[in-house]
């Protein structure tokens, strides 16, 4: 049974003059619905079959195979700006996220699933190549 749930992606302290997008399918891009100096917040939704065992997340946002699915936070010249200097995807898995949040959101309807990871990388750039160590956690709408 296919049914979507809510995602709210947090980029906290991106790089100060990068743009960054969310990539839907292969050439689309998301901009973040909020945009501070501290903090870009991306909102959408996701497809998510739940006939099997684990969650299988569908649709423009889910990127990659069956079992390795994941979301592309754009930055740079691969989230619309041509002229930048960066130009760089950082890999957002979603194969942490279990049957059980999944079902609790779905119930829910006033809630989305959550994760934040940092703006920058260790080489001073924008974040990117699969990030570690996400955590997703159902929050309210």
């Amino acid at each position: 049974m296919k049914q979507p749930i809510g995602i709210r992606i947090r980029v906290i302290d991106p790089l100060k003059g990068v743009a960054m997008q969310v990539q839907r399918g292969k050439c689309e891009l998301l901009p973040p619905v909020k945009k501070t100096a501290s903090e870009l917040i991306f909102e959408f939704e996701i497809d998510v079959d739940t006939s099997s065992s684990r969650p299988n997340f569908l649709g423009a946002y889910a990127q990659g195979p069956k079992d390795a699915r994941f979301v592309y936070v754009n930055s740079g010249t691969y989230a619309g700006a041509p002229s930048s200097m960066h130009g760089r995807r950082a890999k957002l898995s979603l194969m942490s996220i279990t049957t059980k949040q999944v079902e609790d959101v779905l119930t829910s309807k006033s809630a989305r699933l959550e994760t934040s990871f940092p703006g920058v990388g260790r080489d001073g750039g924008p974040t990117c190549a699969s990030v570690k160590g996400l955590q997703w956690k159902m929050v309210g709408k």
